[in-house]
């Protein structure tokens, strides 16, 4: 179901959505605050949900303030890439394919088109940087590697499936290197235990060579960032 939530500067979207194991109902902001989402569950009505969210009209509306500013992609803009942030510059005469050169990233070609080629390189390196990020752990765990997938998803940061396929949110390439694998490190546990056992937190804690705690509070604390870019 569709609905808005009226908030100072202007109606929110609002979806509300039947979930077959919720107990209660949740209301959460998309990463990129385009949208109030809740959760109820089997036995409540619809309505209910929006009349949830819209009791709670000044929290999204709190929310929403806290969102880092829109990052426009753009030839002298930044762009963070695996922790750094590099200062974007167009140079004509530079091949199409952004390149890093210390601090900066080179982006030739025409202007029209740039944000989605250096949209493009990103999830290159995103895929690369992640399928080795799978094989390292998984060594470690004495497993074959599965098939790295990305993906697009606006509120997980990673997922295995049932036939071993792990899917990792392609923005963790602009967050720095412990924080994506820990979540690559996440996902090869759950290749071992299919749960949050005592089992498989020891096992990720193994085969990450990082500091987890670290990684996850930069997670809760500044994971929307990466959303600031490419809407």
């Amino acid at each position: 179901m569709r609905g808005t939530v009226d908030l100072p500067d202007g109606p929110l979207p609002l979806v509300v959505r039947r979930h077959p194991t919720a107990r209660r109902m949740t209301l959460r902001l998309s990463p990129d605050g385009a949208e109030a989402r809740v959760s109820i569950p089997r036995f409540v009505a619809l309505d209910e949900g929006v009349r949830f969210a819209t009791a709670r009209a000044d929290w999204l509306a709190a929310q929403r303030a806290k969102l880092p500013r829109a990052l426009v992609i753009a030839d002298g803009g930044t762009l963070p890439f695996r922790g750094r942030v590099l200062r974007v510059t167009r140079d004509a005469a530079r091949a199409r394919r952004p390149e890093v050169d210390g601090a900066v990233l080179w982006c030739g070609g025409p202007v029209e088109g740039m944000e989605g080629r250096i949209r493009r390189w990103l999830e290159e390196e995103a895929l690369r940087l992640m399928t080795a990020d799978v094989a390292d752990f998984c060594a470690l765990a004495a497993i074959p590697a599965p098939a790295v997938r990305l993906s697009r998803a606006q509120r997980r940061w990673g997922s295995c499936a049932r036939d071993g396929t792990i899917r990792l949110n392609w923005r963790l390439v602009m967050a720095e290197d412990a924080v994506r694998r820990s979540v690559a490190a996440h996902e090869v546990a759950h290749l071992v235990h299919f749960d949050h056992s005592p089992a498989f937190h020891a096992l990720h804690a193994r085969i990450f060579d990082g500091d987890l705690g670290h990684a996850n509070r930069w997670l809760s604390e500044h994971g929307r960032t990466l959303y600031a870019a490419f809407g």
